[in-house]
């Protein structure tokens, strides 16, 4: 049975954007790797293409205004950083990385993030169409993958 929120639109979506992302703030880095930028467009086209409209299927069930957009900032919480800075060192070849370092550079991005991402968040909950959340969500999280991997050196 196909999942509604699991569409091939959002496959490519999220193939395309979270990929792009990662991809400038790797080469930012100088870090760029083609199997680390195979590896994000499968993530962002398998787990990221699925959760994340489901998730805001959820909350556009049961929340409204600021609390929808809370509940958006918070499903993309520390833990969630931490998770994709793993499956970054993971396609990196860098594996040792992937300790509670990742959760306390999570915490501290997610801190700095969080008056922009609850604007954008806010935006995207209440002013954008269900059917469009995940790709605006996902050209937001794009500039976020460039932030992320750069906090990773930032407060290492």
């Amino acid at each position: 049975m196909k999942l509604p929120e699991y569409s091939t639109g959002n496959v490519i979506r999220g193939l395309l954007i979270y990929s792009a992302g990662d991809t400038t703030a790797s080469l930012i880095i100088s870090e760029f790797s083609v199997i680390r930028m195979v590896g994000i467009m499968a993530v962002g086209a398998v787990v990221y293409a699925w959760e994340i409209p489901a998730w805001f299927r959820y909350i556009e069930k049961k929340y409204s205004g600021s609390a929808r957009a809370a509940m958006a900032v918070l499903y993309f919480n520390p833990l969630w950083i931490a998770r994709h800075l793993a499956f970054i060192s993971l396609f990196s070849n860098r594996i040792t990385d992937i300790h509670w370092t990742l959760l306390a550079v999570s915490v501290k991005s997610f801190a700095v993030n969080l008056p922009v991402a609850f604007a954008a968040n806010y935006l995207i909950q209440n002013k954008v169409s269900l059917k469009w959340r995940f790709l605006s969500s996902a050209i937001f999280s794009s500039l976020m993958a460039i932030f992320y991997p750069l906090c990773m050196e930032i407060f290492k």
